[in-house]
């Protein structure tokens, strides 16, 4: 399982078709929301309101073509479950696409068929999300869609048996018959105990197999509600009327009381933890994992923007230093990566992973990351290198705001995890203002073995393949 590339956001996701801080309570009603129900606008063409139910609606115009996504973001992912019920976000995903009173089982992908739009959702640990790609002509029709799904699904228990098959066979290919994920799972699993990020975003199989029609009811009945939710819409459009047209659909909808989750502070690690899982592999694979902040939760605002360079520094393309010393000139392994997400909720990981070349062992692959480690703590990263990985990175974000989706992704994701979309105005400016100061810093505070969590593939023979050799 090669680690996604460094990005601002490191989406970790399950998707419907193909395959730390508190959680953000709900707006209160009443005067509050009264005042809230004004147009807050920004220099990137970025316009937020919020209506009176408590459900708030960002739209940012974009006019390079005449297409729009409309992206429906609540405030639950697989962070708000517990164990028995692991996996229900993602199981309700599935579900939401199987109807209600007015739209039938069917008739949502046919009515988004009929206009020529592409539809899709995710979960991630932080939220579900659930989004319309289409001409802009057609926007009204995904405002009837969601607002209508958003509170009368109807949950048949014949489908809910079909969905929950499709998922456990989603299991199966994603993570069961994938070695390298299942270590991706067992360092998560090992690393967090109490923390919400425990549990993978799928689910145990076990909770999968006992999960009933009524925890969804319940997760449905909790969760989603006005109040939780946030309409991201970005494309071809004018603000004001997107805004008329939201409120016709979706400000007239009754919210209700929604209870944060209960505090699931993670113990203090006082050591290595190490977990090895044996599967059927040709190859050896490592994953290190050291606990590091989100920016929601880091004490210096600054530190989780220099880990991201730091991890820009290790795994940003081939003059990467994983790459270009562990890969190329070393030749120990085929494979090195690593990786930060700045935008979770709670706290998180900052992951390293390796696959060591036939000639050499997981063992040398191991201690070569540590080189690299100790390498980026003892020495400042040159000026030179530092301005190449943050022009790197600034092109990069620079590249993706080409995609409305990619803008509609980062703006919902920021909102929901409680941090606020005006936050990607600021990124670049933060990106250049870190030091190599800071980036040695960030290294040697965080990555140190009182945080981190080991986990290793222990390649197992397939007999049978063995057995028709001979």
């Amino acid at each position: 399982m090669k680690l996604i590339k460094f990005l601002p956001l490191l989406f970790v996701v399950a998707s419907c078709t193909s395959l730390s801080d508190k959680p953000t309570a709900a707006p209160e009603m009443g005067d509050e929301a009264n005042k809230q129900a004004v147009i807050i606008k920004s220099a990137s063409g970025t316009h937020e309101k919020t209506f009176k139910n408590g459900m708030k609606v960002i739209v940012k115009e974009d006019h390079r073509a005449p297409v729009v996504i409309s992206q429906v973001w609540y405030r639950v992912g697989s962070a708000q479950e517990h164990s028995g019920i692991t996996g229900v976000s993602h199981v309700l995903e599935h579900m939401m696409f199987k109807g209600t009173e007015k739209y039938p089982s069917g008739t949502f992908s046919s009515t988004v068929a009929e206009i020529g739009a592409r539809d899709n959702a995710f979960t991630g640990r932080d939220y579900t999300a659930y989004y319309q790609l289409m001409g802009k002509e057609h926007l009204e029709t995904s405002f009837e869609l969601e607002s209508d799904r958003m509170l009368n699904l109807i949950l048949s228990p014949k489908d809910f048996t079909s969905e929950l098959e499709v998922v456990k066979e989603e299991r199966r290919l994603r993570t069961d018959d994938n070695p390298n994920a299942l270590v991706y799972e067992q360092l998560y699993a090992t690393a967090f105990i109490n923390s919400p990020y425990h549990h993978p975003i799928i689910g145990w199989m076990d909770d999968l197999n006992n999960l009933k029609i009524e925890d969804l009811a319940d997760w449905y009945q909790r969760w989603y509600t006005p109040n939780n939710a946030t309409l991201v819409v970005v494309g071809d459009v004018e603000p004001d009327k997107v805004f008329a047209m939201a409120e016709e659909y979706f400000g007239g909808l009754e919210s209700r009381p929604v209870t944060p989750s209960k505090p699931r502070l993670e113990h203090p690690q006082t050591g290595e933890r190490r977990v090895a899982v044996k599967a059927i592999a040709k190859l050896p694979y490592i994953m290190l994992g050291y606990k590091t902040p989100s920016l929601a939760t880091a004490e210096e605002d600054w530190e989780p923007y220099a880990l991201s360079v730091l991890g820009a520094v290790l795994d940003g393309g081939r003059s990467a230093r994983l790459s270009k010393r562990l890969v190329r000139e070393k030749e120990l392994v085929s494979a090195a990566g690593a990786g930060y997400n700045i935008f979770s909720r709670y706290p998180t990981l900052f992951l390293f992973d390796a696959t060591p070349t036939e000639k050499h062992s997981i063992e040398e692959a191991e201690q070569a990351l540590y080189g690299e480690i100790k390498d980026i703590q003892e020495n400042l990263v040159s000026e030179k290198e530092l301005r190449r990985v943050k022009a790197q990175v600034i092109a990069s974000e620079v590249y993706q705001q080409d995609s409305i989706q990619r803008q509609a992704t980062v703006i919902g994701s920021l909102e929901t995890v409680g941090l606020g979309w005006q936050l990607m105005d600021e990124y670049n400016q933060r990106i250049n203002s870190i030091t190599a100061e800071q980036v040695r810093d960030v290294a040697r505070k965080y990555l140190v073995e009182e945080g981190l969590t080991v986990a290793v593939l222990q390649p197992l023979e397939n007999k049978a393949q063995s057995n028709t050799k001979k």
